[in-house]
């Protein structure tokens, strides 16, 4: 029986610790110093969500073991390429339109990490709790981008950006395993005949 490859899996789950830790550098960024140009900030914000998108694509269709992480990237990673595109072609009006649709797709993502975390509870992954207070802690940063107190919204963005961020590489870390001898979902007439 041929073995399914496993490199989709692994860009995947690399792919999304090395963004999501460019998402908490710049979250930390926009924490110590909020006051970028806001081309600068819209251009290099829209190249990650670009990455993060594709990124989102091949994890969906990597079929990793568990399925738990990418179940529902199909979704995230359109979006994402879509808010992607927006703040590149608008890279000067972006923040106020970006900080809106980041804080809506942070609060959605929190959401369904926390039936990701429930998931991972149900196949018996010790770590689900840190799943679960990261989604919520992210979910409740979307909240308050959303709300705007009084914080500066750079911040508040860049609080986001770390509160995801965190979030993804935790669940890549905990929800992503790869085997090496992996074998295909669905047996083909091939394999049959051979055996």
């Amino acid at each position: 029986m041929k073995m399914r490859s496993v490199a989709p899996m692994k860009i995947a789950k690399w792919g999304y610790i090395v963004i999501s830790s460019v998402l908490c550098l710049l979250g930390a960024a926009a924490i110590l110093l909020p006051a970028p140009p806001e081309r600068t900030y819209g251009i290099f914000l829209g190249v990650l969500l670009l990455l993060f998108g594709a990124v989102k694509l091949v994890g969906y269709y990597s079929r990793d073991l568990f399925r738990l992480a990418f179940q529902y990237d199909w979704q995230f990673g359109w979006l994402l390429l879509i808010l992607g595109i927006v703040s590149l072609l608008h890279p000067e009006g972006s923040l106020n339109f970006l900080c809106v649709a980041l804080a809506v797709y942070i609060i959605l993502e929190s959401l369904f990490k926390v039936r990701i975390a429930q998931s991972a509870k149900e196949f018996g992954i010790r770590s689900w709790w840190l799943i679960m207070i990261l989604a919520f802690l992210s979910g409740l940063a979307g909240i308050m981008l959303l709300l705007r107190p009084l914080a500066s919204m750079v911040i508040l963005l860049g609080v986001n950006l770390l509160a995801v961020g965190i979030m993804n590489i935790a669940v890549a870390i905990i929800c992503v395993k790869i085997i090496r001898h992996q074998r295909p979902d669905v047996i083909d007439a091939e394999d049959c005949a051979a055996n």
